[in-house]
């Protein structure tokens, strides 16, 4: 389990390596200080567990997770404040760990990792992937469809929603963005950021943009764009 701590003190990031090594299963691959920093490392090194603490420099624990795209490694919060409890569950925390760590609470933590890790493989094993020739069932009120997904040009996130784009119609279904891309072939749906997933055969235009992303232009007209960590997949995916 490739574990990455996050942690702008440098006394702390030392006291979790050092429990940490009474677990061989986890391998500390890398620390980070900042949500920037942490970002490029998820990044580089695509760790399956983060050990996040909250109060940062810059943007704090929370507003990393919320910047992260595609797939959230599993985390673990590490803070000295009891404060900000409820709002990690909500961001799906595995636990909440309160500085200085104990270690009884520490071993419990990684037991609830372990645990949901060996769910969550046999739960994605019964996963089918979805490809442009399959069709879906859609509700969105009294509306309902049934669509090839070669139609969807594009999935937009709406908060807890996720909104439909095809022919005319923009129905929105109570799914996440992350539960969707899961479950989406890989070689026709590209996650293009935190919001949107294009449908790769829509494409009609690509053009560089702000910062290393690009720009595509879908056919039907929308704009979306695809941010600079992405746009590295996405031209790694496209080239020859």
């Amino acid at each position: 389990m490739k574990a990455l701590i996050i942690d702008d003190e440098r006394l702390a990031r030392n006291e979790l390596k050092r429990l940490l090594e009474a677990y061989p299963k986890i391998d500390v691959v890398g620390e980070a200080v900042n949500a920037e920093e942490a970002l490029d490392k998820i990044e580089q090194l695509g760790p399956d567990l983060l050990f996040l603490d909250i109060q940062m420099p810059g943007k704090n624990g929370f507003e990393l997770l919320a910047s992260i795209e595609g797939n959230v490694p599993d985390v673990i919060f590490t803070t000295a404040y009891d404060e900000y409890a409820l709002k990690a569950f909500e961001f799906n925390a595995l636990d909440y760990l309160l500085k200085p760590i104990d270690t009884n609470r520490l071993a419990e933590a990684i037991n609830k990792v372990e645990d949901y890790q060996k769910t969550e493989t046999v739960r994605k094993e019964n996963v089918k992937i979805l490809t442009e020739q399959d069709q879906v069932f859609v509700k969105d009120g009294e509306k309902c469809w049934f669509v090839k997904l070669s139609r969807i040009r594009l999935f937009e996130s709406m908060g807890n929603y996720v909104r439909l784009h095809f022919d005319d119609q923009k129905p929105l279904i109570l799914k996440s963005l992350n539960a969707l891309d899961e479950r989406l072939d890989p070689h026709t749906f590209f996650r293009a950021n935190r919001k949107h997933i294009i449908n790769l055969q829509w494409i009609e235009k690509i053009e560089p943009w702000f910062s290393g992303g690009l720009q595509v232009t879908l056919k039907g007209g929308d704009k979306i764009e695809i941010s600079r960590r992405q746009a590295i997949r996405f031209k790694e995916l496209l080239s020859l």
